[in-house]
C-alpha cells in the first residue's frame, strides 16, 4: 500500500507471518511481519517489523475507507502538543490519524514509533510512542486504491 504525496510517502507491505508454521496459538500464530519504506522531506528509511496481528491489518483497509467517506474526524494534538492516534495496535510501532479533512480526501498521518522511527531519531531512543508522524495528502481516489492495495497484499495472510 503506497500513500504517497508530492512531498511524503509511506509504503507499507506485509511480507510474512513472524512464525512460518502455525504453532496452535491463535494470538502468536497470527502475526504479521510488515515492511515500509518512508520518504519525508528530512530523510529517507526502511523498516521490517512483527508488528500487526492479521485481524488488526484487516482494521487498516475500513480505517482508510472510512476516511475516503469522510467519517473519520480530525484529531489534533493536546494541550501538550502529543498526538493521539485514531487507530492503534497491540505493538505500538503503526499508528494512523486524520491530521486535516480536505475538499476531496484527507491529510493522514502515519504515526511511527520504535523499529518504524526514523533511524537518527532511534539513537536518542526515539521519539515518544505516537509522536513521530509523516503526513500525507490523499484525495479519496487515492484513499481507496491503498484500501483496495492492502486488502489485495492481505489476501496471502488469512486468519490461522
Amino acid at each position: 500500500m503506497l500513500l504517497s504525496d508530492r512531498t511524503n510517502s509511506v509504503e507499507l507491505r506485509p511480507l510474512r507471518y513472524q512464525f512460518p508454521a502455525a504453532r496452535g496459538d491463535s494470538y502468536d500464530d497470527n502475526w504479521l511481519v510488515v515492511g515500509g519504506a518512508v520518504t519525508t522531506t528530512a530523510g529517507s528509511w526502511t523498516f521490517t517489523d512483527p508488528c500487526l496481528l492479521t485481524d488488526e491489518a484487516r482494521q487498516v483497509a475500513a480505517w482508510l475507507r472510512a476516511v475516503a467517506a469522510g467519517t473519520v474526524a480530525a484529531t489534533v494534538p493536546d494541550d501538550a502538543d502529543g498526538l493521539s492516534p485514531d487507530t492503534w495496535f497491540v505493538e505500538p510501532v503503526l499508528a494512523f490519524s486524520v491530521a486535516a479533512p480536505t475538499e476531496d480526501g484527507a491529510v493522514l498521518r502515519v504515526h511511527l514509533s520504535m523499529e518504524a522511527a526514523p533511524p537518527w531519531q532511534q539513537a536518542d531512543g526515539g521519539p515518544d510512542i505516537y509522536q513521530y508522524a509523516v503526513e500525507v495528502r490523499l484525495d479519496t481516489a487515492a484513499l481507496l486504491a491503498a484500501a483496495d492495495q492492502w486488502e489485495l497484499a492481505l489476501s496471502h495472510f488469512p486468519p490461522r
